[in-house]
């Protein structure tokens, strides 16, 4: 509080410097600079030391009491990392790491949708599902016997045919409905093309942190839904969800129509009839394969190219199949393929800076509106 020149008396307000968290050990405060860095050097454990050795001459991470040394035993015996193998000493990260960098990943990007509980995809209808609700409706040939409410019925019972001779019978008979939950097919497809660390840029970051929330998000929110991953360049294929963090960008132009050929290819073996495609990319496709040969073009909007992308988003549309496109990057140009692409799929597009990843702007084509997220 200060007295102005005029004898008022009102607050001054300078920059926020957060406190140190006192709770958080040295362990605890490098293991996060730990994972970022893991990340970003594709899994590479050698590498990664190497930066936090450079960050500590520079920004003193560690103490006296607490080195890095210190920090390398303790991420092997809280069971982060592991040797290689029988002969050979090196360093990799374990099933741990790999889980603690999806959880981190979806606490960055969708903590907000953690608050609503684990659970499956709610429909408006009654069916044979796995959660009971209020509501009763009489017996039908065909329902389950746990689904009977027997207190219900047994009062139905001493109602219809009295206390003294009890009876019960089908028209006694109550049963608890229960929500109809369905599962959906998912298949998230993933950009290595070069122009993911084009120009300085790092995008395959950011990527791999939306990738690794998605698939976090779905296998524990949505445990009876499936989900493939792909990653697509020249070409496409398959990965597994451990893979994640580990992605790293090749010398490849973008074949976005392989990607989403081999997309649709798996989700026609699907028996649901809920499926849908996750699209995480920087931008404009650039390749095509005709026949054994690679068509390229990295200059502009190629409408060869293009136009084929598009002729694949209507089909999506045709056989149901909304793609979701979570765009990395912020050049206006990039961004009208997507809006262009998203608006022939009728689906959903994000769309992300580098530096507020869980900031996207959010353009919904099937309820026609756009929001900041």
């Amino acid at each position: 509080m200060e007295q102005s020149p005029n004898g008022s008396v009102g607050y001054r307000f300078g920059a926020f410097v957060p406190q140190p968290d006192s709770e958080q050990t040295p362990f605890d405060k490098l293991l996060e600079i730990f994972k970022q860095l893991l990340l970003i050097t594709g899994g590479d454990v050698a590498e990664t030391f190497d930066w936090m050795n450079e960050i500590d001459r520079e920004y003193k991470l560690t103490t006296p009491d607490y080195g890095m040394g210190d920090f390398i035993e303790d991420l092997k015996n809280k069971g982060y990392l592991q040797e290689q193998g029988p002969g050979d000493p090196s360093l990799v990260p374990t099933a741990k790491t790999e889980r603690d960098l999806r959880r981190g990943a979806l606490d960055e990007i969708f903590g907000k949708l953690k608050k609503a509980g684990p659970g499956n995809h709610k429909t408006s209808f009654g069916g044979p599902g796995d959660e009971p609700n209020t509501d009763l409706r009489p017996y039908q040939f065909g329902d389950a016997p746990d689904q009977i409410a027997m207190q219900e019925s047994i009062r139905n019972a001493q109602i219809n045919h009295g206390i003294g001779n009890f009876t019960l019978t089908q028209d006694d008979l109550e049963v608890q409905e229960r929500d109809f939950k369905t599962s959906t097919s998912t298949v998230l497809m993933i950009d290595i093309s070069h122009s993911m660390i084009l120009y300085g840029e790092d995008r395959i970051t950011p990527a791999k942190k939306v990738a690794m929330a998605l698939s976090e998000l779905i296998t524990t929110r949505y445990p009876k839904d499936s989900l493939d991953i792909i990653v697509f360049g020249n070409d496409a294929w398959q990965i597994k969800i451990k893979d994640l963090p580990y992605l790293q960008v090749g010398p490849f132009h973008t074949n976005t129509v392989a990607g989403l050929e081999l997309a649709m290819d798996l989700l026609r073996r699907k028996k649901t009839p809920n499926k849908q495609i996750f699209m995480i990319t920087d931008g404009k496709p650039t390749c095509l394969k005709e026949g054994t040969k690679y068509y390229k073009n990295s200059f502009g909007l190629d409408q060869k190219i293009l136009n084929r992308t598009l002729n694949l988003a209507a089909q999506c549309k045709r056989v149901k199949i909304p793609v979701t496109t979570f765009m990395i990057a912020t050049d206006p140009w990039l961004q009208k393929f997507v809006h262009d692409f998203t608006e022939v799929n009728q689906g959903r597009a994000y769309y992300s800076g580098l530096e507020g990843l869980g900031n996207f702007v959010f353009e919904d084509f099937q309820k026609n509106r756009k929001k900041r997220g």
